[in-house]
């Protein structure tokens, strides 16, 4: 009897448990640069609302192929309101009017072509923008990332030389070291310690930009990037990335798009220009007991508007759209110019600091401490040699940080992922 009880009871716990709504799943913290590029596309609130301007250009084409609908129409004529005793149902007319406006010129099939072709340039268009979302989301998530790095580096200093000034202090108090010139070096670790507080501030502020272009609630608050600040040499040529450049650019692809929906659109203006045919059929009870049918016809007499205004402006714009292209086409090539520009100058400021300078630096460090404890250098030096060390630390890691922002303007301009 125990036994049944219990499972009775772990039985009605199943049950709760799948009745109890689920809670949302924990946002991430913990992103690489491919989720986050994921997770801005499907989250990103900019790019959502764009979206659903191509579910508003689709239902627009439903209304462009809708057929008229037909008019009907009923009239109660001779009522006799001055004499209202005189009123009897027999004595009035009744007509009943039925009526259907043909479209000639081929009107709908136009209207449907040209709603068609804005749903494709407003699709491009959101493609573009998403384009340009993903840049804003890498630049966002290596910016993070050199954050991280720069604020290693400046809690890395701040522990040697508090180290470095601990060592010293034993010196001083040995009596091996002036007191003026300890001085200097406690003042300098203020200098160090400035530069983790503004480390920290960069990577918060760093963390908050991306966090907007992820969509604030899809991660969660102290979320961090999985990722390094890498030299990664990428075999491009200027003609191929501005041959994928004119095959793969959204812009330029609504562009052209642009041209076809001026040119169908001219098309639309001439079948406007034909006046459509209104048929119509009435039966009428008049008083006394006559009844009869009738048929009627109209159709508006195209003497003075026959749409010339439209037909005009329409081919004005198809001129307009190809010169748009051209200026569009000519951009693309530009973009990818500048890019390739900025990548190969990137990479040849990093192949710098990797031939020796980074080296020199450290060794000119290590050598200005070894010299300053035998007494060959002053604190003057050895400050110096520490300032030139975290100059150029800093400029290597904000020369790789400029190297991958520059291949990610190459993906952007080319309009796809060129480089990994």
């Amino acid at each position: 009897m125990r036994q049944f009880a219990r499972l009775s009871f772990l039985l009605f716990g199943v049950l709760l448990q799948k009745a109890m709504p689920q809670t949302a799943a924990e946002p991430p913290k913990l992103i690489t640069k491919t989720e986050a590029v994921s997770i801005a596309f499907a989250q990103n609130q900019t790019i959502r609302a764009q979206r659903l301007n191509i579910d508003q250009s689709k239902a627009s084409e439903i209304t462009a192929l809708l057929k008229p609908n037909p008019n009907f129409t009923t009239i109660v004529d001779t009522i006799p309101i001055f004499s209202p005793s005189t009123i009897r149902f027999s004595t009035q007319i009744y007509s009943e009017n039925l009526s259907y406006t043909v479209e000639r010129g081929g009107k709908r099939e136009k209207r449907g072509v040209v709603a068609k072709d804005n749903t494709e340039v407003t699709a491009l268009t959101t493609t573009d923008n998403e384009r340009t979302l993903r840049f804003s989301v890498v630049q966002g998530f290596i910016n993070m990332l050199l954050a991280k790095s720069v604020l290693d580096l400046a809690k890395d200093d701040l522990a040697n030389f508090s180290q470095s000034l601990e060592l010293n202090h034993a010196r001083l108090v040995a009596g091996d070291l002036s007191e003026g010139d300890y001085i200097k070096l406690e003042l300098q670790k203020l200098q160090f310690e400035q530069d983790v507080s503004g480390a920290q501030l960069n990577l918060a502020q760093a963390r908050a930009g991306l966090r907007q272009q992820l969509g604030y609630q899809s991660v969660a608050e102290d979320f961090d990037v999985v990722g390094t600040l890498l030299h990664n040499k990428q075999p491009v040529t200027l003609d191929e990335l501005q041959r994928l450049a004119l095959a793969n650019r959204p812009d330029l692809q609504s562009a052209h798009a642009s041209v076809k929906l001026a040119t169908d659109t001219v098309a639309l203006a001439y079948g406007n220009r034909a006046k459509d045919w209104t048929w119509g059929g009435d039966y009428t009870n008049q008083n006394g007991g006559i009844n009869g049918v009738g048929v009627s016809f109209s159709i508006d007499v195209p003497i003075h508007d026959r749409n010339q205004g439209e037909i005009a402006r329409s081919q004005v714009a198809v001129r307009q759209s190809v010169e748009q292209e051209a200026a569009t086409r000519a951009g693309v090539l530009t973009d990818v110019v500048n890019a390739y520009a900025a990548l190969r100058s990137n990479d040849e400021i990093v192949n710098l600091f990797e031939s020796g300078y980074l080296d020199q630096a450290t060794q000119s460090r290590d050598i200005s401490n070894y010299a300053y404890t035998r007494g060959a250098a002053t604190i003057l030096d050895v400050l110096d040699a520490e300032r030139s060390y975290r100059a150029t630390q800093l400029a290597y890691r904000q020369a790789l940080a400029a190297l991958m922002t520059a291949a990610e303007q190459v993906n952007e301009a080319v309009g796809m992922q060129v480089i990994p």
